[in-house]
């Protein structure tokens, strides 16, 4: 009987070698997955090109924001405009517009990255004069923030309490 089965199963296996390939629902099924995981991969993907684009917008308002503090440093006073600074970056790109000037005199200066594109964020960046009140010693602090969704509007001033730096409302912050 056992060779029997045997015989039986080894005839079985050779017919099922012929009728190789997939059906057509094993088709269906792989291309069906295969869909479902682009729309959830793709989404995501197109957001990293955003994000790269946001990238040169921290940096550059990071870099505004540290020239100023510099320009104080050496000067006892902001600078004016971005032209003042012997340009530490370009006044726009194909994604920003870059500006960076005194916002109350001897007391803050706002550097923005404002977007020209409608799917980009806005980026600010405010650097204040600190006295503290003890020493009477004068120093800069500085905040970077974000707007919280894509916008074209100029990046408004921070606000300063003490030594606590508040970001604009509609924003969040990068660094302290």
């Amino acid at each position: 009987m056992k060779s029997e089965l045997k015989a039986k199963f080894l005839q079985h296996l050779a017919s099922k070698k012929k009728d190789q390939g997939f059906t057509l629902i094993e088709l269906l099924v792989v291309i069906i997955i295969i869909g479902i995981l682009s729309a959830i991969a793709l989404p995501s993907f197109l957001n990293q090109a955003n994000k790269a684009k946001q990238s040169e917008a921290k940096t550059y308002v990071g870099t505004l924001n540290r020239t100023q503090q510099a320009y104080f440093l050496e000067k006892s006073k902001f600078a004016t405009e971005l032209s003042n600074m012997a340009d530490p970056v370009p006044s726009e790109t194909v994604n920003y517009e870059y500006k960076s000037a005194e916002a109350t005199p001897d007391i803050s200066a706002l550097s923005t990255g404002t977007a020209r594109v409608a799917a980009l964020r806005s980026y600010g960046g405010t650097v204040f004069v600190a006295t503290d009140d003890k020493t009477k010693e004068t120093s800069t602090l500085a905040i970077a923030y974000e707007s919280k969704a894509p916008s074209k509007d100029v990046p408004p001033v921070a606000t300063i309490t003490g030594t606590t730096m508040k970001e604009p409302t509609g924003y969040d912050p990068l660094a302290k």
